[in-house]
């Protein structure tokens, strides 16, 4: 028998199997339109702001505070052991569970964060080629943020969980915000120097951290919860043990995205890194949507399980025609690339090219990769990740020190492809399904979407209960 396709009207259901009860509340059209909103105003703030580092400090300066970023990046995903994951996954299927998983996060946070920090501190003091030549100085302020960064990161998750799609937002807004503030004045006002900068982001990074405590709490204070406000560590143990299983997929993915950049640096210096930067950059940032779609579909998909995964399918398909024109525009936009950063950034545009492929296959298998991350997560997904990246870093360390960035690019747009269709593969096998069926959208959802669309982002339009 043939399965019915759902329509976009069921699409615009709440984005948990709970029936909203808040005002937090929002269909999953609505939830995607404002996440995305608020990603591309977080866009704005962080463009202006490397625009503003790379005119007043260069290649060198801009490298430095991307392989800085690089670094917090990748301890803050180590560190976090798939937590975050398993916050979404547990509220998601019991609201109950909010307190003692919230208790343990700040405990969590500030514990391993702090370790994680020292950790990477004293490698840096026994091997500081590893980090290319950037200052210690600047290192050890940066690495300070990391407990903020991760309880922001683990709040930002539970959120997700809870439907406050609107709070979740307006936070990561307020870090974009404060980075581009902190440029502004760190370089133009006060002429100050990257010390500055750092350590304004380092204190921006706190600030956000206790504002995200501040609103679970208030949260935590209206509701009704059978399960108090205290630690479970019997909790935090099942958690971490199901994590470890979202751990290695995303530790996995999240080196393939960022060790491209550290290995530039280390072997063709901070100038070269700089401007690959800037061309690694503006592909994550195409990659806004689809990783907006996933992240709100992930609960959605955990609160209501599907063995031939509809629901990821339909929104696979509308992601892969909104993301072919995202790619498509990208292209044609790369060649200005030089003249927003500067002349010295001209070779940005040639490797923005060489990764457009890849992030566009990247970014449909994030969405399809939903039905099986909100499903009890097999461990063919782990291994396919583990695979890649031993890939990605055998290309790399061969290729780089000779071919560069482009050769950067290429192995990471060769990296996206393999997961892509190993994850695609997979899906077809486990669910029945075409390929076809899975990527090509139809004319009339194709008609639907664009209507949903712009219901969703009209002026007046009221988000709230369903």
């Amino acid at each position: 028998m043939t399965e019915p396709a759902i329509t976009l009207a069921e699409l615009d259901g709440p984005l948990t199997a709970d029936k909203p009860t808040d005002r937090g509340s929002f269909s999953f059209t609505s939830g995607v339109a404002l996440t995305l909103a608020t990603r591309l105003l977080m866009l704005a703030g962080g463009v202006g702001a490397s625009i503003v580092v790379a005119r007043w400090l260069g290649p060198e300066g801009f490298g430095t505070l991307a392989v800085l970023n690089a670094t917090v990046a990748l301890t803050l995903q180590i560190a976090s052991a798939g937590l975050p994951s398993a916050n979404t996954y547990v509220i998601a299927k019991d609201r109950n569970s909010l307190g003692p998983v919230w208790a343990n996060a700040i405990l969590f946070a500030l514990g391993v964060g702090a370790l994680a920090a020292l950790i990477v501190f004293a490698l840096a003091r026994v091997k500081p080629s590893l980090f290319g030549g950037v200052s210690g100085a600047l290192l050890e302020v940066a690495l300070c943020s990391i407990p903020f960064q991760l309880m922001t990161l683990l709040g930002l998750n539970v959120l997700l969980a809870i439907d406050r799609i609107g709070q979740m937002n307006v936070l990561e807004w307020l870090a974009s915000v404060l980075t581009l503030v902190n440029a502004v004045v760190a370089l133009l006002i006060l002429r100050a120097g990257l010390m500055t900068l750092v350590t304004l982001n380092t204190g921006a990074a706190v600030l956000v951290s206790v504002l995200m405590a501040a609103v679970l709490s208030r949260f935590l204070l209206h509701q009704r919860q059978r399960r108090a406000f205290h630690p479970d560590f019997s909790l935090l143990k099942e958690m971490l043990a199901y994590g470890v299983k979202y751990y290695i997929s995303i530790m996995a993915g999240f080196v393939i995205f960022r060790i491209d950049l550290l290995i530039v640096n280390h072997f063709r210096g901070v100038s070269e890194a700089g401007v690959y930067a800037v061309a690694s950059q503006v592909s994550f940032l195409l990659l806004l949507l689809p990783g907006v779609i996933a992240t709100l579909l992930f609960p959605r998909v955990a609160s209501q399980p599907d063995p031939r995964g509809a629901f990821a399918v339909q929104v696979t398909r509308n992601a892969s025609l909104l993301l072919l024109i995202i790619c498509l525009a990208a292209a044609a936009g790369s060649f200005a690339l030089p003249l927003i950063y500067g002349a010295r950034f001209n070779e940005a545009t040639t490797q923005l090219l060489i990764l457009l492929p890849g992030v566009y296959l990247v970014g449909l298998e994030s969405v399809l990769v939903q039905h099986f991350t909100g499903t009890n997560l097999p461990a063919a997904i782990p291994a396919f990740w583990v695979v890649t990246v031993l890939i990605n870093l055998s290309l790399n360390l061969a290729l780089v020190p000779a071919w560069g960035a482009r050769a950067a690019a290429l192995n990471s747009t060769l990296s996206y492809g393999l997961i892509f269709f190993l994850v695609a593969a997979y899906f077809c096998r486990r669910t029945g399904r075409r390929p076809g069926e899975i990527f090509l959208p139809r004319r009339g959802e194709v008609r639907e979407l664009f209507g949903r669309i712009r219901l969703a982002t009209a002026p007046d339009r009221k988000h709230g209960s369903v």
